[in-house]
């Protein structure tokens, strides 16, 4: 088994970058990420060495899979050349494009290193339904309000299903069976701590907790405050499953160049919100239970914090990711995190659509190992 993949990567590095600039990573994609990793890396040492001579310390292969930790290798150069960096742009923006012409589909796409300031972006400006990647933001207004003092975030909140219309004020009822979060329902009639909705709200995507909270705070006032955090086109207009609202086209509506602020605003602890809070948040993120789209793409054990949102056609995911390095089994504590939100519309099936967000969240992972 050695043999056959020293051979492999001997006859196969030279074209590493063939492979890559083609935008056909099918091979690297199926195989570990800490290999994927390696592979890249092996490719800078062949490419810093004009092509020359290369010493290769090759890792234990991992039984079929099965994701590790990047094995630890001696590399000879770990940073990416400005010229890398723009091809690497160039192919992943290629990638994107292939990928709405072959779907007939929507992508918006925002990427920010916060350590590097290394930024991607594709479509990054088309406005979509947020889904449930509103209630983050719901999520920062219920942290102000708290800490300006209008309620305590172990404050209690009576649990009930009946919300007012943005429309005219009419009563409607959540469907417990659209809502990813059922337990909460058996709540109805007691009360519940403003902190545990919010945990609700954002680690299953309680449309419930959702609600309660907007209720609370008020949408208007959500709004208000992405305004002042300089966040210019998401909206909260309502709660959940206001048919009325929806059918006049009153919706929640995000791009990826504003998810990708409002997130990167818990992870820089941006004023007017405190360190304290933004830490909470960022905690309240790294608990969630829904891993299949962005994390999906990364190696075992990376520390990410996400919120995705689905509804018919519509599948989005928003990260925090703290990269592990190539060269390192454990995370990289002292580097900042990378900010990436990909919004999807039009692909049918929710799985394929997260499989898709997981493949370019792959990408945007391993093309930027090559900088660490």
């Amino acid at each position: 088994m050695r043999i056959i993949i020293v051979t492999f990567v001997i006859l196969g590095i030279a074209s590493w970058n063939e492979l890559w600039h083609s935008g056909h990573l099918g091979v690297v994609q199926d195989l570990p990420i800490s290999f994927s990793v390696w592979i890249i890396h092996a490719s800078a040492i062949y490419k810093s060495s004009g092509g020359g001579h290369l010493k290769l310390g090759l890792p234990t292969p991992h039984p079929a899979g099965k994701r590790s930790p990047a094995t630890t290798l001696s590399s000879a150069n770990n940073s990416i050349s400005a010229s890398q960096s723009s091809n690497f742009k160039l192919d992943l923006q290629n990638y994107l494009q292939h990928l709405v012409d072959s779907l007939q589909a929507e992508i918006g796409l925002a990427f920010r290193d916060l350590e590097t300031g290394q930024e991607i972006f594709f479509h990054e400006r088309r406005m979509m339904h947020a889904a449930s990647t509103m209630k983050v933001p719901v999520m920062i207004e219920v942290f102000r309000q708290a800490e300006k003092g209008k309620f305590g975030l172990d404050d209690s909140v009576a649990i009930k299903n009946q919300f007012a219309s943005i429309v005219d004020g009419s009563p409607y009822h959540l469907d417990v069976g659209d809502d990813s979060d059922s337990l909460l329902y058996g709540a109805i009639g007691k009360k519940m701590a403003i902190r545990q909705l919010v945990e609700q709200m954002i680690t299953v995507s309680s449309n419930l907790a959702a609600n309660l909270l907007i209720e609370l705070v008020g949408a208007e006032n959500v709004t208000a405050t992405l305004r002042e955090l300089g966040i210019k086109n998401m909206q909260v207009r309502r709660g959940v499953e206001d048919i009325k609202a929806y059918r006049r086209g009153w919706n929640n509506q995000t791009d990826a160049f504003d998810m990708m602020l409002t997130l990167q605003i818990i992870a820089e602890k941006q004023a007017p919100l405190s360190g304290a809070a933004c830490d909470s948040m960022l905690a309240i993120l790294r608990r969630q239970k829904f891993r299949d789209a962005i994390p999906a793409g990364l190696p075992e054990g990376t520390v990410v914090g996400n919120k995705t949102g689905s509804i018919t056609k519509i599948a989005h995911d928003g990260a925090i990711v703290f990269p592990k390095s190539a060269l390192e089994k454990k995370p990289t504590t002292a580097r900042k995190p990378y900010v990436l939100v990909v919004l999807t519309k039009g692909i049918q099936e929710e799985k394929s659509a997260n499989r898709i967000i997981a493949a370019i969240s792959r990408k945007i992972y391993l093309g930027l190992m090559t900088s660490l």
